[in-house]
């Protein structure tokens, strides 16, 4: 295992290099215990694509909220079945289940953070049991937690977190994406640039910020999976941050 100094050092030096080269690294060096996740909407398109090429096949984790358009759903089948992806699908608890069903259509308005730590922080935390590198398709220019990310992130359970896309911007996406000619998610062109779960995602205009869209209106930009949330393993290091009761 890297230690945390050489880490470190890796991370400041694959600041120049290609995401491709970083995530042929991140295979190298960690296959078969390394896993990608994916939102697939249009902006995962070149870390999909990416992974497509790989000589291993890759598990790729995919959040299933229970929530998602159904669009999402369908464009999720078509890429894994075209670019023969290993689509591993992840569901909140069980345990869980009666909670949501009472609070179904209020828990993602009145309390989305619960809603999301629920639906996607747990179930990460938990499909990532016994991995040792998480590749994810996160952009410092995306929201203002990301900017300060690193390519390299080594958590405090051992996980190292690997963000070979990090310096990328909107516009290496669009790049990338015409010159390998790469399909967008289907809600694209009716004002859907990033897309989450239906009840906290809006369409915009052209020249708002592509995740204004996103739990519009609720003082909300991340999700958990990117924030000190998910360094969190138990619902009562958390449980400050909700609005609803829970036991």
């Amino acid at each position: 295992m890297l230690s945390a100094l050489e880490i470190a050092k890796l991370s400041e030096e694959f600041e120049t290099k290609t995401p491709q080269e970083i995530i042929h690294w991140a295979v190298k060096e960690y296959f078969p215990a390394v896993a990608m996740s994916s939102s697939f909407q249009t902006q995962s398109m070149p870390l999909l694509h990416m992974a497509s090429q790989l000589e291993h096949r890759v598990t790729v984790f995919f959040i299933d909220t229970g929530y998602h358009f159904w669009e999402t759903l369908m464009f999720r089948e078509q890429l894994a079945a075209e670019w023969n992806l290993d689509v591993v699908d992840l569901h909140r608890d069980p345990r869980w289940d009666v909670f949501v069903l009472q609070n179904l259509r209020r828990l993602p308005l009145e309390d989305p953070n619960l809603c999301c730590y629920l639906h996607k922080v747990q179930p990460m935390q938990k499909a990532l049991t016994g991995t040792k590198a998480w590749v994810s398709g996160i952009r410092r220019d995306q929201t203002s937690v990301r900017s300060q990310a690193q390519i390299l992130e080594l958590q405090d359970d051992g996980l190292l977190k690997i963000n070979p896309l990090l310096n990328w911007t909107k516009s290496d996406v669009q790049k990338y994406a015409q010159e390998h000619n790469l399909p967008s998610h289907p809600l694209l062109e009716k004002g859907y640039r990033s897309v989450g779960c239906a009840p906290c995602t809006i369409a915009i205009g052209a020249n708002e910020d592509e995740r204004s869209g996103r739990w519009a209106g609720r003082g909300k930009t991340e999700c958990g999976l990117h924030t000190e949330m998910f360094e969190k393993k138990k619902l009562t290091e958390v449980k400050q941050e909700f609005n609803l009761e829970i036991k």
